[in-house]
């Protein structure tokens, strides 16, 4: 596989028109800054920036780098895939310094247009290369790392015997979480000599449930539901706002099914559903954004990919928030054991859609 796979006053905003984009880029200025022609810009994707999740994450990295380095911030929110290549086109033309893309699905619109504009930066979120271009720096997460850590707490936290998860589409950085989260299930039955059973994906045959989309909460409730309806009462949705749905048929069970969010802290970004949170499986994509941003104010950009993992945090499980006292110190305590056993390399995780340096 070739890819894997996602301090100042504001003032003024200026809307840039340009035909057939998903909603038209807004650029927001920073007054009196002596880095305020530096144009810092993101193109979303089909998600948009408040799907409390990745897109939402990233943004926030965004305006991180705004805040402390002054700099001009310019974004296009994609209302559909067929946006992107019209939304790069906007962000060249806006003449931005760096452009950041979030997503895997971004990829060839932000090749293209790296590769037609060598003097631009790129950073692109949820994307592996096996040879990144020069301009374009990559991050990505190895959310399998964490994931395992998930499925454990999952069979761990689970009266009946059966956890469920789905994805939005069927790519790697959607399937990276599932793998882990089935790997860190066997981990749990092998030590504890149980048979929880993982509902909705087959990490050995690759198989499972898709919504087909990141956006429509209404099959996101109804994968749910069907996972539920076979015995699953945790429940892992990987699809973006279209998982939300997933959260909602938790909290319609009244206490009997239970969920784990992904991307971001749940209880931060979806804090109407905290109570149905055992934890979150929580990339830190907002610091790598900013970072990469930073990184060409103070002309220190590099094109090496950056890999978020357990042993450097940027991917992790969220605090227990509601659920800090219902779980039991010794599964708090394995928790522990399996990161640091993860980080060591005693416990290796199998995902073959892990990113690796390149």
């Amino acid at each position: 596989m070739k890819k894997y796979v996602r301090g100042t006053a504001i003032v003024g905003v200026l809307t840039l028109a340009v035909a057939a984009c998903g909603s038209k880029p807004t650029e927001e200025n920073a007054g009196g800054s002596a880095n305020k022609d530096f144009k810092a810009c993101m193109v979303s994707d089909s998600g948009g920036f408040d799907d409390k999740s990745f897109n939402q994450t990233s943004y926030k990295g965004l305006q991180d780098a705004v805040k402390e380095k002054g700099l001009t911030e310019v974004k296009a929110e994609s209302k559909s895939d067929n946006d992107y290549p019209t939304n790069m086109t906007a962000m060249v033309s806006a003449k931005c310094n760096i452009i950041v893309s979030v997503g895997f699905k971004l990829e060839d619109a932000t090749d293209k247009a790296a590769v037609a504009n060598p003097s631009i930066k790129f950073a692109i979120v949820d994307s592996a290369p096996a040879k990144p271009i020069e301009n374009v720096k990559p991050l990505a997460f190895n959310t399998a790392q964490s994931s395992f850590q998930a499925g454990y707490l999952a069979a761990a936290m689970s009266k009946s015997g059966k956890v469920g998860t789905f994805g939005g589409l069927k790519i790697p950085t959607v399937t990276i979480f599932m793998d882990g989260f089935a790997e860190g299930v066997r981990y749990y039955n092998t030590q504890k000599s149980k048979n929880v059973q993982v509902l909705g994906w087959d990490d050995a045959k690759q198989a499972g449930l898709f919504t087909g989309d990141f956006e429509d909460k209404a099959k996101g409730q109804n994968n749910a539901q069907n996972l539920i309806t076979q015995g699953a009462d945790v429940i892992f949705p990987v699809a973006g706002p279209s998982g939300l749905g997933g959260l909602q048929a938790a909290k319609a069970s009244n206490g009997k099914v239970n969920a784990i969010w992904v991307d971001t802290d749940g209880c931060e970004s979806a804090a109407e559903y905290c109570s149905v949170l055992l934890t979150s499986v929580a990339k830190g994509m907002d610091v790598a954004v900013k970072d990469a941003i930073v990184s060409v104010v103070d002309n220190k950009f590099d094109n090496t990919q950056f890999i978020g993992t357990l042993e450097n945090g940027g991917t992790k499980l969220a605090p227990f928030h509601e659920f800090d006292s219902k779980i039991p110190a010794d599964v708090k305590s394995e928790l522990d054991q399996i990161k640091a056993d993860i980080i060591s390399g005693k416990i290796t995780v199998q995902s073959k859609v892990q990113p690796k340096a390149s």
